[in-house]
């Protein structure tokens, strides 16, 4: 089973438990070390995270951080896992917080680890991270580098979601909005473009190739 210690290169889905605070705990990213923590089997602590997700739900969006949300999103993730479904998660909140709600803001707490940090940097908008959180296996991870790579926009991750839940390829949806899945600009030191252009030439491979190969020989 893919990891979030690098085991896997492609983890698709969260590994760590529920409610660490992995990514809010990083101080290169939130800049906050004493992230809250929630455990989903302490009775006391999923009643903070009750009591969090109520905060969450009726926040003015222009008040929250990234820190706030993804507190949040850990909140609802601890929520469903204490009170076993996501209709028993939104009963034990308040009036403002429904099954859809919740069940969104989970997803985005379960993305795996390299996404999270990325939501947590601000790279991913969290309006982006709840749809791809809809994902699941590898399309998940591919369609949030797409984003980053290609600066897209909710409205076309939202779009590309649904075709993709509608039974489309994840590439073919991406390319109907002219992006291309493993497409990346990347600035390297001249000496390391140099050689990068050298070897590829020698071996008659394009750039990409040269680079995959050695991705695949390590």
């Amino acid at each position: 089973m893919p990891n979030e210690n690098g085991n896997s290169p492609l983890p698709t889905e969260r590994n760590s438990p529920v409610g660490d605070p992995v990514v809010r705990g990083d101080p290169t990213v939130t800049g906050d070390a004493d992230a809250v923590s929630f455990d989903p089997d302490d009775s006391e602590s999923v009643a903070t995270a009750s009591e969090t997700v109520d905060t969450f739900a009726t926040a003015d969006p222009g008040e929250m951080d990234t820190k706030a949300m993804l507190r949040g999103a850990a909140a609802c993730a601890v929520l469903v896992r204490g009170e076993g479904s996501y209709k028993d998660a939104a009963e034990r909140t308040g009036e403002e917080v429904g099954v859809s709600f919740v069940r969104t803001w989970a997803r985005v707490h379960d993305l795996p680890r390299p996404v999270r940090r990325h939501v947590g940097l601000g790279d991913i908008a969290p309006s982006t991270a709840k749809h791809i959180g809809r994902l699941t296996g590898t399309d998940r991870l591919h369609l949030a580098w797409a984003a980053i790579d290609h600066d897209m926009t909710v409205r076309e991750v939202r779009s590309v979601v649904r075709d993709v839940t509608e039974g489309t390829t994840l590439e073919t949806a991406l390319a109907e909005l002219g992006y291309r899945l493993g497409e990346i600009t990347v600035e390297l030191p001249v000496s390391e473009y140099c050689l990068l252009r050298r070897n590829s030439s020698v071996a008659g491979q394009s750039p990409g190739e040269t680079i995959a190969e050695l991705f695949r020989e390590s």
